[in-house]
């Protein structure tokens, strides 16, 4: 959206009303990136997230997969059954009639639309786009930033037959009825096209998230009294993190001139923590709670290397975390702890800053830290001299994009 109107696509956006929806984690600096030029109209929504924190007692409402919740308790089995089976596809779904009402308020008022765009997860969106083509005839594209029914935490929710059945209808109408389907990886291009027999590989394009230039013109300036180690985001006991945590303790009684530091910027599961703790490295980790875009970017230039780890879970070939490209845009060396031969692991060879590392070998971790370790007593600065990612610029991207709406 940031760069459509300087490739000639003059957006309306209709989202949600901050004050009325409810999120585990707002970031209001990304409101300031919004141009000047670009209509954005906000709408009330219906929603079960404050009955949640009423019935739980909780401040927050959960991510996606419950990463932040705990995943044994009853209480918290049952409302996993409740979303799967009584929110289909999700609880976000009492948007649409919001959304759908602003929709008829702006065509009724002479606005016209070439096309229109929706964009999920939540995957309930995608049904507003259907209901937009089916009324007004507005070419549509579906942009699917995740799976749908192989999301990595998709039978954690416990749904029944005819909830299952459901959920795959939608998504399998969406994919029918959309005039184009963007996709973030190759692998969930590949899971999409197999959910349909009517469905062809040329309405499916590979769109990544990719990095914003303009994030990275603070200069890099990694520590010089430690090795740090950063990872942002989300991180749970699915990413199988132990052996990494157990090399990288190995490797402070084994260099111990090289002084070893973590650090976890997000939300980190309490079993992740206690991982660390088993291993001996609670006096080498660092927990950031949640901060705005721009401080975590300047978290990635202050570090020495990143982490990134992909869940081990199913259809896991095809996740490609957003952060991987500020990641690459940082210039760091890149940890990937993950399936070999994914997307991840191609990508990050394409652009020399790493390879993946698969779960169960801890020799392959412990052989790449003490490459690290060596490399940093020569120099601490271990940034990477160049990079191959310019093709992943927001920018780039858009103008693809733009070439797609026209």
């Amino acid at each position: 959206m940031k760069h459509l109107p300087s490739f000639g696509v003059e957006p309306t956006v209709i989202t949600v009303d901050a004050s009325q929806g409810a999120y585990p984690v707002i970031d209001e600096s990304l409101a300031a990136e919004v141009p000047a030029s670009v209509r954005v109209f906000r709408t009330n929504t219906s929603e079960p997230f404050d009955s949640y924190k009423k019935l739980t007692g909780r401040k927050q409402i959960p991510h996606g997969g419950f990463a932040n919740e705990s995943k044994s308790s009853l209480q918290q089995q049952v409302f996993k059954f409740l979303r799967g089976n009584l929110f289909i596809p999700d609880p976000r779904r009492g948007w649409n009639q919001h959304v759908l009402r602003q929709c008829a308020e702006l065509i009724a008022q002479g606005h016209t639309f070439d096309a229109v765009l929706t964009s999920s997860p939540p995957h309930s969106t995608q049904l507003i786009g259907l209901e937009l083509k089916k009324c007004y005839g507005l070419r549509w594209i579906a942009d699917m930033r995740d799976p749908w029914t192989d999301i990595y935490y998709y039978r954690e929710l416990n749904h029944t037959p005819p909830a299952r059945w459901l959920d795959a209808w939608y998504e399998r109408r969406v994919l029918e009825q959309a005039d184009e389907v963007l996709v973030t990886s190759p692998d969930t291009k590949r899971l999409f096209l197999g959910k349909s027999p009517r469905l062809t590989a040329s309405k499916f394009h590979v769109l990544p998230n990719g990095y914003d230039e303009s994030d990275f013109r603070e200069p890099s300036s990694p520590p010089t009294d430690c090795l740090l180690i950063t990872h942002t985001g989300t991180i749970s006991e699915t990413y199988h993190i132990e052996l990494f945590l157990a090399a990288c303790a190995t490797c402070t009684t084994r260099h111990p001139d090289v002084p070893l530091k973590l650090r976890f910027v997000g939300t980190v599961s309490a079993g992740v923590q206690e991982q660390i703790r088993e291993v001996g490295l609670g006096k080498h980790t660092e927990f950031v709670p949640f901060v705005p875009h721009d401080e975590s970017v300047s978290y990635l230039l202050r570090s020495t290397a990143l982490l990134m780890a992909i869940p081990d879970v199913a259809h896991n070939f095809g996740i490609l975390p957003g952060k991987v490209f500020e990641y690459l845009a940082s210039n760091k060396p890149i940890i990937c702890i993950g399936p070999v031969g994914s997307d991840a692991d191609n990508l990050l060879e394409e652009c020399g800053a790493g390879r993946a590392l698969p779960y169960d070998t801890y020799s392959g971790m412990l052989d790449h830290l003490d490459n690290l370790f060596a490399a940093w007593r020569i120099n601490s600065n271990l940034d990477l001299p160049a990079i191959n990612h310019a093709q992943y610029s927001r920018r780039a991207l858009t103008q693809k994009l733009s070439k797609l709406i026209k």
